[in-house]
């Protein structure tokens, strides 16, 4: 069984699990599925806005598909995020990828 379909199945034992969930987006981007990428990530942020690593393969992901202005939106929401945390690592994470979009 494939990944994507592991994970599916996990998740339907554990629908709240973030974890799975950012898993699952990350192996549709190792699929080149950007659309259903994009909306499990997506999906995860909207439930938990807090679970801050998502913001970045998002943001990540926005740039690939060339939406320089939605990428911009997310690195900025998750660098609040990241500070609300107190994260210091992933914030300066998402304000490198940010700064560097921004050049």
């Amino acid at each position: 069984m494939d990944r994507i379909n592991k994970l599916k199945e996990f998740l339907a034992a554990n629908p709240g699990d973030s974890f799975l969930k950012h898993a699952l987006a990350l192996e549709y981007v190792k699929a080149g599925d950007a659309g259903m990428a994009r909306s499990v990530f997506e999906e995860l942020l909207e439930r938990e806005p807090g679970y801050v690593g998502s913001y970045y393969h998002l943001a990540k992901l926005l740039e690939s598909m060339g939406k320089n202005e939605e990428a911009i939106q997310c690195y900025e929401k998750g660098m609040s995020a990241a500070k609300t945390a107190g994260d210091q690592h992933a914030y300066n994470e998402l304000r490198a990828a940010f700064d560097n979009l921004k050049i």
